[in-house]
């Protein structure tokens, strides 16, 4: 038997070693190589391109936004340089506390609210609660832009107990209302631009820094890529400490350009201020039907160009400061703006705020019977009431006219002539339900004045108001019948009786439903803007314009300028000879009709007016007031909700405006020097050959030099005119 030696099984054994690691060694070289090859000739360019950026560090410069001057050149939103202190939550997110102690002592420092500061600081989402901060977290945050030069230079002398804070002049937006023309709801407000907004538009004309400031409502947000021009970027190389050394490339800022609107400084306060003081005036006035005085919490007035749509002032109240929002909004504005209890001023009335017409709708429902087939002439029984089988549908304060033309149930606002009108085409198209071919004529009129739809105007966030016909009755009924029918009772309270009747029939369209829609009550809507529109193209002849407010774009150099033109969006399906009737009927109302109290010694012969009143009835809150009114040249509409009479609240007001438009005294006599905008400005505001644009003076509105007389106390202050009565309708 032959032996093995020992010896030559460890060499074997050795040998398979060497080999497997041998293999190991072979395995690993291969992926080093492979990972070699791709990341320096695969993705070589990609990565070289990459490592080059971790040497480049970006500062931004922001732009200079754009002004907002009114027709003249007066600056309505411009910028200044302020003292900004700005927190990085970059930085104070390395602190153990987060950055808390830092925060408070800079509260200190600035003779702050410790808390106000840090809910600065805080990133907003679904669940927190403004004030907080909306932009990229990333960039300096605003804490106040009203830092003084000796707390500027303590936060940078004192940079080891501030770190993460800067101070730095900065270009901040104002709005300097000029003679205390606010015009906030007009211009609106900026805020910081959110990531999503930067990812939205990064691949667009117009991409967003993550420093950029944009608007928010109003014309800023409307104009917001004319205003904000181009931030610059400078891109510099450092090294891997981050220290700069170089300059790589630099991108100046482009500033943004100036918008000129068709707003009238002068007018827009004399329009703010009438329209404060009327509601003022009407929560002095008792109100007969609910037994305590007018509420009287908003309201709304626009003034606009008769032959162009252009708005020479528009006013919303309650209204707000618009800097409030500069360098970011503390807790406590935020709170005064949208609380509960606060009338929500950030909304625009004028565009945004609906209610029913009441009667200066009857300028429809005149057109509508007339194109129906009804004589204009009539004649119409203007009887005290009407019914339709037990309900008693009455007329103002009983009032009987006898048998009177549609003019002159223009003139005294007339409401039984409409609802027959209104409950003679409602049998003659079917009844409760429409036949075919059925003419519709009292809402397919009123969808051609260009209700139910947005106007168009230059502002963010119309709403389109609503005419309640047919189709509407039956989307609203699907939309709400389940509601209706769990809530509805047959012996109820009247709300959940009407519950009942509306889970029942509400798709129907009922004679009620028509005849109270023929006097502008019911379920219809309109805004102040639209009803401006229709009662600008009465004046204009019949062309319905788009209401604008941006008038021209020039550049910051003044060496470009683009006009932005008036654009026609319709006719009024008005012939001439119905048209020269209504206006005559319209004249009529300040002269011996439901507002010629309010208008003794107006001087109708160098300055003729027409005017509508209205007051709407609104279940469970006091009546609105609505005036809608022009002249040759301009249209005037105000409303107020809760206020009154259209005559008893709105007129007063509104004849004031006009007194300041074209410089009528409380006597009567007009003075052209006292005038402030008597035909409307059609030039655009002088450029300087710096590209400044010249700016006017403006002063302040002293309305005791304007204005109408009281109005007497007793007895009619004009032929044919009622004096003023008790719970007065229009």
């Amino acid at each position: 038997m032959t032996n093995i030696p020992e010896t030559g099984g460890r060499t074997q054994r050795i040998r398979i070693r060497l080999v497997v690691v041998q293999i190991l060694v072979l395995s690993l070289l291969l992926t080093l190589g492979g990972r070699l090859w791709y990341l320096q000739i695969r993705k070589g360019d990609e990565y070289a391109a990459e490592a080059t950026g971790n040497h480049v560090q970006r500062s931004v410069q922001p732009a200079v936004r754009g002004s907002i001057l009114d027709a003249r050149g007066v600056p309505l939103a411009d910028n200044e340089s302020r003292l900004v202190v700005s927190a990085s939550r970059t930085e104070l997110s390395k602190a153990k506390d987060r950055g808390k102690a830092v925060l408070t002592r800079l509260a200190g420092l600035l003779d702050m609210d410790p808390k106000e500061v840090m809910a600065k600081v805080r990133l907003c989402d679904a669940k927190t609660p403004r004030p907080c901060w909306n932009g990229s977290p990333y960039q300096p945050i605003p804490i106040t832009d009203k830092a003084t030069t000796r707390q500027a230079l303590q936060i940078r002398e004192r940079a080891e107990d501030f770190p993460g804070i800067t101070a730095e002049p900065t270009a901040v937006r104002r709005y300097p209302a000029p003679g205390e023309a606010n015009t906030a709801q007009v211009l609106g407000y900026l805020s910081p631009v959110t990531d999503e907004e930067v990812a939205r538009a990064k691949d667009g004309d117009s991409p967003y820094l993550r420093s950029d400031m944009i608007g928010r409502s109003g014309l800023e947000r409307q104009y917001d890529e004319v205003l904000r021009g181009r931030a610059g970027v400078t891109r510099h190389e450092v090294d891997k400490l981050g220290r700069v050394i170089g300059t790589a490339e630099t991108d100046p800022p482009v500033p943004g350009s100036n918008l000129v609107t068709s707003i009238d400084a002068r007018v827009q306060r004399v329009a703010e201020y009438e329209l404060n003081e009327a509601m003022k005036a009407a929560r002095k006035e008792w109100d007969h039907n609910t037994g305590e005085n007018y509420k009287a919490d908003s309201g709304a007035v626009v003034v606009m160009e008769a032959k162009t749509g252009r708005v020479v002032a528009m006013a919303s109240a309650p209204t707000y400061d618009p800097n409030a929002w500069v360098g970011g909004i503390s807790a406590a504005d935020y709170r005064k703006l949208t609380g509960e209890d606060s009338h929500h001023p950030l909304l625009n009335r004028a565009i945004q705020g609906q209610s029913a017409p009441g009667s200066i709708f009857k300028v429809i429902s005149t057109t509508a019977a007339v194109d129906a087939g009804h004589s204009y002439e009539g004649p119409y029984d203007c009887s005290s009431s009407y019914r339709i089988g037990s309900q008693v549908f009455k007329n103002f304060e009983s009032a009987n006219h006898g048998p009177i033309s549609l003019g002159r149930a223009l003139e005294v606002s007339c409401d039984t002539v409409f609802y027959r009108l209104a409950h003679d085409e409602w049998r003659a198209d079917g009844g409760l339900r429409a036949k075919d071919g059925a003419g519709d004529w009292f809402y397919r009129t009123a969808h051609r004045f260009g209700l139910g739809a947005t106007t168009g105007v230059d502002l963010p966030n119309e709403v389109p108001g609503r005419v309640p016909d047919r189709r509407w009755k039956q989307r609203y009924w699907e939309a709400n019948k389940d509601a209706w029918c769990k809530q509805g009772k047959k012996d109820g309270s009247y709300a959940e009786r009407i519950a009942y009747d509306n889970c029942r029939g509400g798709d129907l369209l009922r004679a009620g439903d028509a005849v109270n829609y023929s006097i502008g009550q019911g379920d219809t809507l309109v805004t102040p803007v639209q009803m401006a529109s229709v009662y600008a193209a009465l004046a204009n002849g019949g062309t319905l314009y788009t209401p604008s407010i941006g008038k021209a774009v020039i550049s910051p150099d003044g060496k470009k300028v683009r006009e932005l033109t008036p654009k026609a969006r319709g006719k009024l399906p008005v012939s001439k000879r119905l048209r020269d009737e209504m206006d005559q009927a319209l004249a009529g109302v300040v002269t011996r009709g439901s507002a010629a109290w309010r208008f003794g010694g107006w001087p109708q012969d160098r300055i003729r007016l027409r005017a509508k009143t209205g007051t709407a009835e609104v279940y469970g809150k006091q009546t609105t007031s609505w005036f809608a009114t022009y002249s040759d040249d301009y249209a005037v509409v105000m409303t107020i909700a809760q206020g009154g009479t259209g005559s008893g609240a709105s007129a007063p007001a509104v004849r004031n405006i006009y007194s300041a438009l074209y410089g009528v005294d409380g006597k009567g006599s007009v003075d052209p020097k006292k005038a402030l905008l008597p035909t409307p400005q059609k030039s655009l505001p002088k450029i300087n050959a710096d590209g400044t644009i010249e700016e006017p003076k403006i002063g302040k509105y002293r309305p005791d030099e304007q204005g109408a007389p009281e109005p007497p106390a007793t007895g009619a202050p004009a032929t044919g005119a009622p004096a003023p009565g008790r719970g007065r309708r229009d």
